[in-house]
């Protein structure tokens, strides 16, 4: 592989780079093409929320910097047929387009439960609860069947849609929480305080993912399924399932899920379900530490899910962001001295950017950029844990808005999104592959380097 260097950009700012980026107009619309990305994040959400069987649910969507929302959920409170104290909950992300991924929304609980492999234990007339072993192979088994499906769609087989998804779920029993993974969204399961489990995601660098690849004839470059798709199993995708004399689990891209069952405990307090735009910004950790410090705000599922997605918007993701949050009935309640504590973060907040403005006098209004800096720079205390400033974000732009009623930094938000994806692509290409003695590791702190592959 040869990587020529278009541009350096000395001593990185957020002024030199716009204006350079200006001049660069070829390397600029090579980003946006590939990241496919608005001059703007649309911030619309849709909400959803529910209870049912000792749970309740609350969903949050967002289309954010992409030009389309390919993401998609299913939360079903009562299984049809006989599972009436079962739930299911799942997100799908999908990629080059969002036709497999709706339809999965809307299909994939039905494949599941209806194929014989899960329905295995019943007796006619009686309303058995499927064995643990049953319901693992019914969920693997309806996945496959819902590929296979898929795949007979006129426009999924004549290539006018390449479209695939990733999906992440869980199927509650009155005993066992299934947790089901076919890519790279993620289930975690938050209980006595902290993370019992979490889902694996299936990348194709992983050892046993990269095996089945190359056993396909393909490769893995820059992280990348023969260096174009960035996840190692998924619902269509249908242009990597075409590997003669494979079957459906061997092919470049495998449609089987992972299954594990977890048994129930008094001490389990919530699971989030969501896709890899809200991952590739928070932690496992980060991401319960700050839902639990939400719901000791707020007992509202949905404005909790909403928070995630603002605050994984202003901590630099670019994707579609979806998150489904599923509470038993341990999870943490309102707590009278958070609310107070955050209010008067509120307040401080509220009052330091006021001061901040102020202080501007004769040299102007500052952007918001400024203001931001000078409050990441100090020490101030209460704010939500994983969330960090990004969690207040919005109390901060509010502020800022009411007294800069005619700001314009939708440039800002622009370049800023350019350079994020610019940094992750430029440092995944540059420092991908194993580790070895000698080799330069590049950093874009400083410097900021703009490369092409040849």
């Amino acid at each position: 592989m040869q990587v020529t260097k278009l541009a350096v950009i000395q001593n990185f700012s957020y002024d030199s780079f716009f204006y350079q980026c200006i001049l660069m107009t070829t390397s600029i619309q090579y980003c946006i093409n590939m990241g496919a990305f608005l001059d703007k994040p649309k911030t619309e959400k849709h909400n959803a929320h529910g209870a049912g069987n000792g749970l309740r649910y609350g969903l949050s969507s967002m289309q954010g910097w992409r030009v389309e929302m390919e993401d998609a959920h299913t939360a079903v409170v009562g299984i049809p047929h006989g599972l009436e104290d079962w739930s299911f909950f799942a997100v799908y992300d999908g990629h080059a387009g969002s036709r497999v991924a709706n339809y999965c929304s809307t299909h994939l609980l039905e494949h599941i439960t209806n194929n014989e492999d899960f329905r295995a234990t019943e007796k006619p007339g009686s309303a058995l609860e499927p064995s643990v072993e049953n319901v693992k192979s019914g969920i693997r088994t309806g996945f496959l069947k819902i590929d296979e499906y898929m795949r007979n769609f006129a426009d999924l087989r004549n290539g006018m849609d390449r479209s695939g998804s990733t999906a992440v779920g869980v199927m509650i029993s009155p005993e066992h929480i299934y947790f089901i993974n076919c890519g790279d969204s993620r289930a975690v399961l938050y209980r006595n305080g902290q993370v019992c489990f979490s889902t694996q995601d299936h990348k194709p660098c992983n050892p046993r993912e990269k095996e089945r690849i190359q056993n396909a004839g393909g490769s893995v470059m820059i992280q990348r399924v023969n260096g174009s798709l960035a996840v190692s199993r998924a619902l269509g995708d249908y242009d990597y399932k075409c590997v003669d004399g494979k079957g459906p689990t061997e092919q470049l891209v495998s449609p089987e899920p992972e299954v594990c069952e977890i048994l129930r405990a008094e001490e389990d307090e919530f699971i989030i379900l969501a896709c890899d735009g809200i991952w590739d910004v928070m932690s496992n950790e980060e991401l319960c530490e700050f839902v639990k410090s939400r719901l000791e705000v707020s007992d509202d599922l949905e404005t909790v899910c909403n928070w995630v997605v603002d605050t994984c918007l202003h901590k630099g993701s670019r994707d579609n962001m979806s998150i489904v949050l599923v509470c038993f009935s341990n999870a943490p309640k309102v707590s009278e001295e958070a609310v107070k504590k955050d209010a008067e973060l509120d307040k401080y907040l509220e009052s330091r950017v006021e001061e901040i403005m102020e202080k501007s006098g004769e040299e102007g209004m500052p952007d918001l950029a400024h203001v931001i800096r000078i409050l990441t720079a100090e020490n101030i205390p209460n704010l939500p844990p994983g969330g960090g400033l990004a969690g207040k974000r919005n109390i901060i732009e509010n502020v800022y808005t009411r007294l800069n009623p005619h700001r314009d930094n939708e440039g800002h938000c622009l370049y800023y999104s350019i350079f994020t994806s610019l940094r992750h692509t430029v440092t995944s290409v540059m420092n991908f592959g194993p580790k070895k003695e000698g080799r330069k590791e590049y950093s874009l702190s400083r410097s900021f380097y703009l490369y092409y592959q040849t």
